[in-house]
């Protein structure tokens, strides 16, 4: 049986080491012992949390390309947040800006490597207050780059302040004069977003669209210290290092930079996810349980975990649509267990049920519009690069259909490897790997769907391809990349298929 689903004694990590007393518990005192790794080690948190702190102070001194949704004309005091006007010398070049962004973002990512590799060193409380400065420094920010939390807010409006539904009505139809719908972008795209976090929006239309901001922002804040509460859980479940698993989720500059900077809902999805995990991992703890699964039928003497765990996954996948490639992977993962997987299987329908019904109450007999986003295309995504090195000038239509039906082998071969292994955690985040690199329509805060599940994972080559990932993706989205691609001669989206893509977004933008 895979260590990725059984409950294993914690090795001598750095965090037993600590509850033995061997660390002295006076934080001078702790520094005072410290070796030339321990202080690399905090040297690298440090900088992860200082650039943090660079990149919230230079996006939210004026509007700049750092902050799209602010423009010359336009950059209140509620949206630049209390870092407002902290630097009035900074410079007004954009390319400098550009490479500001691009090196802070390059420098914590290196800081970040050491600190995945050291901070096990150091005693706990520096790696989690590391955690939650990081968390609280990127909070204050304005919506960096990116951003999509407007249209998370202009969506649930058109529901709840105009009648409209936002899976069968475009943006652009809804009176212009809501104050959210000159900050969202995506006026010709109907809803994407799952129908329960579409109606999870609904709660904050009352509280107005700057209210609604800051309290989105702080609950995927919190979100995020959730989820990584429940990565350190399930690490000590399987016998792993908790920091070292924390730190390799928790402290990516991408993560924070572009996903919680960029206030996306993606860190909600994964809660609920690793809520799911940790449930699977729990229901093995519980000898009781077991025993009384193995002597009842199938529908009696349920374990709450079980059922919650699929709970929990459907719930990940009605909020985002790209949760869904875990369900069969999980599903494989228990089916030497048949009894466990008809618990699991049961807490999917009740939540499949309770989530249709809702969906079919608030919206009627209509799905997110996932066929239009899957037309997208970046210039850097793995689909388009191949579609220039072959010469057809980009992503095409052929292309795509034969890139889904390679995912849709990777999905099946990740069923075969959780079958075999018993646990659904690598397995899943290969499942993840393989969803990002067919997808034509990346960006950078994907790659939290693959961190959790390294993290927790014992494959090697996971991580590695993580950490590849993240290179690729700061290579890809950097601002200050469109000066190496200038350099190169690199333009994808001068070609004729590169320009109807463009086009494309703009058309869904206006």
């Amino acid at each position: 049986m895979s260590s990725d689903a059984s409950t294993l004694p914690l090795r001598d990590t750095a965090d037993s080491r600590r509850a033995g007393g061997r660390v002295s518990r006076s934080p001078a005192a702790a520094l005072a012992r410290f070796s030339a790794t321990q202080w690399l080690a905090l040297a690298s948190l440090a900088a992860i949390v200082v650039g943090c702190a660079l990149i919230v102070v230079i996006a939210a001194d004026r509007p700049s390309i750092l902050s799209p949704t602010t423009h010359p004309n336009y950059f209140p005091g509620w949206m630049a947040g209390p870092a407002g006007g902290l630097w009035p010398g900074l410079t007004r070049n954009t390319t400098m800006l550009r490479c500001l962004f691009s090196g802070s973002i390059v420098v914590m990512f290196v800081a970040y490597l050491a600190a995945v590799a050291h901070a096990p060193k150091l005693p706990a409380r520096f790696t989690v207050a590391a955690l939650v400065a990081a968390h609280a420094v990127i909070f204050l920010a304005p919506p960096l780059a990116l951003t999509d939390i407007f249209n998370y807010v202009n969506y649930g409006r058109m529901e709840v302040v105009h009648h409209l539904n936002p899976y069968t009505t475009i943006p652009i139809l809804e009176p212009h004069d809501d104050p959210s719908y000159a900050l969202s972008n995506w006026h010709q795209l109907l809803s994407p977003y799952g129908p329960l976090f579409t109606l999870f929006t609904f709660v904050f239309v009352p509280l107005g669209v700057p209210a609604s901001f800051w309290v989105l922002k702080g609950l995927l804040a919190l979100s995020s210290l959730a989820m990584l509460g429940l990565v350190w859980r399930c690490a000590k479940l399987l016998g792993r290092d908790p920091i070292a698993a924390v730190a390799l989720v928790g402290l990516n500059p991408i993560v924070l930079v572009w996903g919680l900077g960029g206030d996306h809902n993606d860190p909600l999805t994964l809660l609920v996810i690793m809520l799911g995990f940790y449930l699977l991992l729990r229901s093995r703890d519980v000898a009781l349980e077991e025993a009384t699964a193995l002597k009842a039928p199938w529908l009696r003497g349920l374990s709450p975990r079980l059922v919650g765990a699929g709970v929990a996954f459907v719930t990940a996948a009605a909020m985002k649509a790209s949760a869904g490639v875990l369900l069969p992977v999980v599903l494989a993962s228990l089916i030497r267990a048949p009894k466990r997987l008809v618990q699991v299987l049961l807490g999917m329908v009740m939540a499949a049920i309770a989530v249709g019904a809702a969906s079919l109450i608030a919206f009627g007999l209509h799905i997110p519009d996932l066929s239009t986003q899957a037309r997208l295309v970046t210039n850097v995504s793995v689909p388009n690069l191949i579609g220039l090195a072959i010469g057809s000038g980009g992503a095409t239509e052929t292309l795509h259909v034969v890139l889904s039906a390679v995912l849709l082998a990777l999905v099946i071969a990740c069923c075969v490897q959780a079958w075999r292994q018993g646990s659904a955690i690598t397995a899943s985040g290969w499942a993840s790997v393989a969803l990002l690199v067919t997808l034509s329509w990346v960006l950078p805060w994907y790659v939290l769907w693959v961190l959790p599940l390294a993290a927790l994972s014992c494959s090697r080559r996971l991580r590695v391809a993580t950490v590849a990932l993240g290179v690729y993706l700061i290579i890809a989205w950097a601002p200050a990349s469109a000066l190496l691609w200038d350099a190169l001669h690199f333009h994808p989206e001068k070609t004729s298929l590169g320009r109807l893509h463009q086009r494309y977004v703009k058309e869904l933008l206006n």
